[in-house]
């Protein structure tokens, strides 16, 4: 139950992330440099999709410059993945 409970809990606060980066109050770029916990495990494609004006394509297309897989998470990324990332989004 108690495992449910914390699922429950970052799925709400995740969501809650979500609708704070389509309107605009906070940035991939942000989440991607200073992960909370509860999106480390989230996958970075989810996160752009979440973005104003990113859409599969642009996503697709940013995650392929930066050599990173649609399924890896905000965790799993390597140093020079979220220098990469960053970088490119804030172009």
């Amino acid at each position: 139950m108690e495992a449910l409970r914390r699922a429950n809990e970052i799925r709400s606060l995740r969501a809650e992330l979500k609708k704070e980066l389509k309107a605009g109050r906070t940035t991939v770029s942000a989440v991607v440099a200073d992960p909370p916990d509860y999106v480390l495990t989230a996958k970075v494609f989810d996160m752009l999709l979440a973005t104003p004006k990113l859409g599969k394509v642009k996503a697709t297309r940013l995650l392929n410059q930066c050599r990173i897989s649609q399924g890896k998470t905000i965790g799993g990324l390597s140093e020079r993945q979220r220098g990469e990332l960053i970088e490119l989004l804030g172009t």
